[in-house]
């Protein structure tokens, strides 16, 4: 299962069933799951843990030492769940000591080709990034986030569950939870109501989170009015998610 040219660390640490292409380097501290396959030429540097099935596609660089220059080669990692899917030369790098040491990963996301993921990012599970999409340092995404391609987001950004951003979009401020984005610099543009049909939202939760996204976007309320506004007018848990993925805002919200 591991190819003769493969470069596998004595103790790295693969489930028995793994697969290994040609002229890959595995080094030390790197714990790959159950079922995963690994392409060719394929670099992958601990400490760094890979869940179940995962697959990783030719020239991806998983686990390397972050750009920070502030980095001093502390044992820092890179953390991922089940069933990622990792394409053609994306780059993973581990955390850094001066924020959480780890760059963490859910389970079933989609990373496409050339797509980067800087150090102490925070991603959920079942998001897709597609090609070349760019974050930075400490980005946070959400569940089901979606991400255009050619897009960067700035660092110490948080991105919503079930949000998604256009194609090509610069995001440098927090994007609300079920919303769509679009832009250079990106702006809001809707609820992202098919997205969230395709999920299996009521129709009921789909009334409150457009009216919810009206009040911050569309009726010339301060963000506080509009918060105090839509929980005063609804008690679903999907507008208390939208509230709360504004209120945690450090850096203002997409308008």
């Amino acid at each position: 299962m591991i190819h003769p040219t493969a470069l596998v660390d004595a103790s790295a640490r693969l489930a028995e069933d793994v697969e290994v292409g040609p002229f890959c380097v595995i080094g030390p501290n790197v714990t790959i799951g159950a079922g995963s396959v690994v392409g060719p030429h394929v670099v992958i540097k601990g400490p760094t843990t890979l869940g179940a099935r995962t697959r990783i596609f030719q020239f991806a660089s998983v686990g390397e030492d972050c750009q920070d220059k502030k980095y001093a080669g502390e044992p820092t990692r890179l953390v991922l769940g089940d069933d990622n899917v990792i394409r053609e030369g994306v780059t993973l790098h581990r955390g850094t000591v001066q924020d959480r040491g780890e760059t963490t990963i859910g389970s079933r996301n989609l990373f496409m080709a050339y797509v980067h993921v800087g150090h102490d990012c925070v991603i959920g599970n079942d998001c897709v990034l597609a090609n070349q999409v760019t974050l930075a340092g400490h980005v946070t995404l959400g569940d089901f986030a979606i991400i255009g391609g050619l897009s960067a987001v700035h660092q110490f950004c948080h991105f919503g569950e079930h949000a998604m951003a256009g194609g090509g979009s610069i995001i440098t401020k927090d994007t609300p939870a079920f919303i769509m984005i679009n832009g250079s610099p990106a702006q809001a543009h809707g609820l992202n109501a098919v997205g969230l049909k395709r999920r299996g939202f009521e129709r009921e939760a789909l009334k409150g989170l457009s009216d919810a996204y009206k009040l911050v976007y569309r009726q010339g309320l301060t963000v506080e009015q509009a918060l105090v506004t839509m929980r005063q007018r609804y008690t679903l848990d999907a507008v208390e998610r939208f509230a709360a993925s504004i209120e945690r805002s450090t850096r203002g919200i997409v308008r």
